[in-house]
């Protein structure tokens, strides 16, 4: 929603609205009555649409259909490969430390299902990229007797935008002996991804991120060799790494968003100068901002930005009473707003938090300017009510 009047959302890094595509794909599997692993006619019909729903994910990632396992979203991803104990086939493999970067997302850096003495974090430099030394250096020092050691990292931070050099640190991790999990729910259908660049052992996608339903995720796995005890046992579903019947619903849905989001990228959807001229005319208005990350290679669709002695939360409500849907970090810690633990990680002194904007393919210069026009107010409205408090202190 663009038009005056009318709000205007620019948090699609929080969860992108549901496309109409995955809309109708939703609707279409209501029809489908069966059990997915029932061997009727009816239950081949759901399979049949949860098996077009995998091939459309391993599409977007460049896998192996029968290497994508659905979940219901990252998070149950996330916890199922963090895990200390693997199988490959029927031999245990086990991971003695988990190393994570200090900007992951929260479901990242709360490690799994390792114990918190047996996870280690590895510092990011100011602009939000790894420290490749230190990562070399904890891997280099890892002791093998005790197990493995498994690193997880985000392709593109969900707060910054800040894309890792995620081959490089995939070739890091492969030669000191251990298995990278690399989340990349927030580069799926803003950047391409190929399983098979070296760009990690196993991947997590969620389907809310791309315009498909909330609820369900997915692991892409690069091989199925060695893969992670299961977080849920049940029936044997998803070849038996993770139990319970399929959501049918959700994941006919997420296969239309990943189709969707794989032809965007295919075609070079996205605008290519947006954010730039966001960027300038923040500048234009609040010279003394700070746009944290700009230093390294960022998501096309994301800009984080602070303004001096102004607290994220008081901006994020001005914003919202303005009619735009911004956020103040990332979304994904119950409503709560404060310090950001990313700019933190990345050195930032007054952290008072700063201001995301996250917009869709189709958003316009129209929309950035009526962004900037609110700014200019907050902004104005900041300095008055400051002349204000400094003439009655004095």
């Amino acid at each position: 929603m663009s038009q005056a009047g009318k709000r205007l959302y620019f948090d699609y890094n929080a969860t992108a609205p549901l496309i109409e595509a995955a809309r109708q794909a939703i609707i279409d599997s209501l029809d489908a009555a069966g059990n997915p692993s029932s061997v009727h006619s009816e239950g081949r019909k759901a399979r049949a649409m949860i098996e077009s729903a995998r091939r459309k994910i391993a599409a977007l990632t460049n896998a192996r259909p029968d290497h994508v396992f659905f979940t219901s979203g990252a998070t149950e991803a996330a916890t199922t490969l963090l895990s200390p104990l693997y199988k490959m086939g029927k031999a245990p493999v086990r991971f003695s430390k988990l190393y994570v970067a200090a900007t992951e997302h929260p479901c990242m850096r709360s490690g799994g299902r390792f114990d918190d003495s047996n996870i280690v974090i590895l510092p990011v430099h100011k602009t939000g990229l790894l420290d490749m030394d230190a990562l070399l250096g904890a891997l280099q020092g890892h002791d093998k007797s005790e197990g493995l050691p498994l690193v997880c990292v985000q392709m593109a931070n969900n707060e910054t935008g800040v894309i890792q050099p995620t081959q490089e640190i995939a070739a890091i991790v492969r030669n000191c002996g251990g298995v990278l999990v690399t989340d990349a729910v927030q580069a799926a259908g803003r950047m391409p991804i190929d399983m098979t660049q070296n760009i990690g052992d196993f991947l997590i996608i969620s389907s809310h991120k791309i315009g498909g339903p909330k609820g369900v995720g997915a692991i892409v796995a690069l091989s199925d060799l060695m893969m992670p005890v299961p977080l849920i046992r049940g029936g044997g579903q998803e070849k038996g790494h993770r139990g319970g019947t399929e959501a049918l619903q959700l994941i006919a849905g997420f296969g239309a968003a990943a189709e969707y989001a794989h032809d965007l990228v295919q075609a070079d959807g996205w605008p290519v100068d947006l954010r730039e001229y966001l960027e300038t005319e923040i500048f234009n208005y609040a010279p003394n901002a700070i746009i944290h990350g700009s230093k390294a290679p960022r998501l096309i669709n994301t800009c984080f930005f602070s303004l001096a002695e102004q607290k994220a939360e008081t901006l994020q409500i001005a914003f919202d009473l303005a009619g735009i849907a911004v956020s103040a970090g990332s979304a994904c810690s119950s409503g709560k707003v404060g310090a950001s633990e990313v700019l933190t990680a990345m050195g930032v002194e007054d952290n008072l938090g700063a201001i995301r904007v996250s917009f869709a393919p189709d958003n316009t210069r129209t929309d950035i300017d009526r962004f900037i026009a609110v700014l200019d107010d907050i902004i104005l409205r900041h300095n008055k009510a400051k002349s204000f408090a400094d003439r009655a202190a004095s």
